[in-house]
C-alpha cells in the first residue's frame, strides 16, 4: 500500500500537486472519523497521472477517476450545465485549473474546503469552517442552482449533521423543484436512505418542507400537514407533526440494531399513519379506519422511490397495526393470541410493531404506561411455550387443519392462565 505522502510527492515532482478534499476534510475539521478519502489533483492531465500509476484502476463515465488502494484521485475540473437535471453537464479539465476553482463546483461551503496533503495548508475559499462553527449549510455559489439532486442532499446533510439550512440555499432549492422529477428514483432514495440513518430523521423532511419541495417525491408525507388529531392524545399538533416525533423516536429506540432492520423499523415509523392523509375534513379530528386506508399509500411512495420490498411489507403493517398494539392490554385473551400470531408472522414482527407503538404512543414527551405495550415478552413466551411440539405431544397429531386448530386453542387457554396469574 503506497502512502499517501508518497503519491503527493510523486504528483509535485511532476509539476503537480495533491489535495484531500470534500467529506474527508469536513469530517476530519468535525473531529469525526472518515472512511472515504478523496483527493483531487492540479497540474496535470489524466494521462500523466496514468502513466505516472499506471496500477491505478481508472473509471468514471464522465470523467476520469482513479483509485489507488481505496482511495480516489481526479483531476480539478469545472462544470457547465448544457440542459435539465442532475446528468446535463459538460466537464472541462486542465492543468491550469486551481483548487479554488474546482472547489467552486462543489454543493455546499463545508463541502468545499480542502487540505494540500504536503503542507497540510487548509484551503478555504468559502468559508466553510465558519459554517461548520456556526452549523449553517450554506450554497457555496450560485452553481448550487445547477444540479437538482443537491436539494435532497442537503436536506440529508442537514440530518446527518443536524444543522440549520441558510435562508438563501433554501430559496435556491425551491427555484430547483421544477427540475426534481428529472432525477431518478435511485438517487432519490439513496438520500433518502441515508437521512433514515441519522438520529434525527425528521430534520431531512423538515428542510424539504421548508424548501416547499415535500410534495414533489414525499407526497404522502406533505398530506400530512393540517391533519388535525385529538388534542387529549394529540397535544403535539398535526399528524406531520406527530409523524416527525415517532420516526425520531423509534430511531432512537432502532440506534443498535443492523443497519438493514433499523431502516426497515424506521421506514415503518414514517408511513404508519399515512391513512389520516385521506380522512376527510368534516371527519376531523378523529381519523376511523385510518390504519386500513394507509396501506395503498405505503405502496404509492414505496414505488415512486423504489424502496426494497421488506420496507413496503413492514410499514403496511405498521399502518394496520400499530392501533392493535396500542390497545393490547385491553384485548380479550382470543384477540391478543390473534394479534401474536398474526404480526409474528410478518416480516416486521413482534419487536418492530413494539416499538413502533411505543414510538406512536410515547414520543413527544407524552406519558404513557410502557408495560402496557410489551406485548413482544408475553407474545414471544405464548409461542415458544405452545409450539408445533407441545401439541404433538398432548394430542399424537401431524400437522394439518386440527393441528392448526388445536395450536390456536390451546395458546387461548395459555393466555387465559397467564392473565389470571399475579
Amino acid at each position: 500500500m503506497q502512502d499517501i505522502k508518497e503519491i503527493a510527492n510523486q504528483i509535485k515532482e511532476h509539476g503537480g500537486r495533491l489535495y484531500l478534499v470534500g467529506g474527508a476534510v469536513r469530517d476530519e475539521l468535525l473531529g469525526k472519523v472518515t472512511h472515504d478519502q478523496d483527493y483531487c489533483v492540479t497540474g496535470l492531465t489524466v494521462e500523466q497521472f496514468q502513466e505516472m500509476f499506471p496500477k491505478a484502476h481508472l473509471r468514471g463515465k464522465s470523467f476520469a477517476v482513479f483509485d489507488i488502494d481505496g482511495k480516489e484521485f481526479a483531476m480539478a475540473r469545472t462544470e457547465t450545465k448544457l440542459g435539465m437535471g442532475h446528468k446535463e453537464f459538460e466537464i472541462y479539465t486542465d492543468t491550469n485549473i486551481t483548487i479554488e476553482q474546482d472547489l467552486a463546483r462543489r454543493d455546499i461551503t463545508i463541502n468545499a474546503i480542502a487540505k494540500d496533503v504536503l503542507t497540510q495548508q487548509i484551503i478555504d475559499p468559502y468559508n466553510g469552517k465558519q459554517d461548520l462553527r456556526e452549523k449553517i449549510i450554506r450554497a457555496t455559489t450560485e452553481h448550487f442552482k445547477e444540479d437538482p439532486l443537491r436539494v435532497y442532499r442537503v436536506a440529508r446533510f442537514a440530518a446527518q449533521l443536524e444543522f440549520e439550512v441558510e435562508k438563501n440555499t433554501i430559496a435556491m432549492m425551491k427555484q430547483l423543484k421544477s427540475e426534481l422529477n428529472s432525477l431518478s428514483s435511485e438517487r432519490v432514495f439513496a438520500e433518502f436512505r441515508k437521512a433514515l440513518n441519522t438520529e434525527k430523521p425528521s430534520i431531512f423532511f423538515q428542510i424539504l418542507r421548508q424548501a416547499d419541495v415535500l410534495d414533489v417525491h414525499f407526497k404522502e408525507i406533505k398530506d400530512l400537514i393540517g391533519v388535525e388529531q385529538p388534542i387529549q392524545y394529540h397535544p403535539e399538533g398535526d399528524a406531520y407533526n406527530h409523524t416527525m416525533l415517532v420516526l425520531d423516536k423509534s430511531a432512537e429506540l432502532t440506534e443498535n440494531l443492523k443497519e438493514d432492520r433499523k431502516l426497515e423499523i424506521r421506514f415503518s415509523a414514517l408511513v404508519h399513519d399515512l391513512g389520516k392523509g385521506l380522512t376527510p375534513k368534516e371527519k376531523y379530528p378523529h381519523h376511523y379506519g385510518h390504519e386500513n386506508t394507509g396501506g395503498e399509500l405505503v405502496n404509492k411512495l414505496g414505488k415512486r422511490l423504489k424502496v426494497p420490498k421488506s420496507w413496503m411489507k413492514c410499514g403496511k403493517t405498521a399502518c394496520r397495526e400499530h392501533m392493535r398494539g396500542g390497545i393490547f392490554y385491553k384485548m380479550k385473551p382470543s384477540k391478543k393470541v390473534d394479534f401474536i400470531e398474526r404480526v409474528d408472522k410478518s416480516l416486521l414482527g413482534l419487536n418492530g410493531l413494539q416499538i413502533i407503538v411505543i414510538s406512536d404512543k410515547t414520543s413527544g414527551g407524552r406519558e404513557n404506561n410502557i408495560e402496557d405495550i410489551n406485548f413482544e415478552k408475553i407474545g414471544k413466551e405464548c409461542l415458544n411455550t405452545i409450539n408445533g411440539t407441545y401439541i404433538e405431544n398432548k394430542y399424537s397429531i401431524k400437522p394439518g387443519i386440527e393441528f392448526g386448530n388445536r395450536l390456536h386453542e390451546e395458546r387461548i387457554k395459555w393466555m387465559i392462565n397467564k392473565l389470571k396469574s399475579p
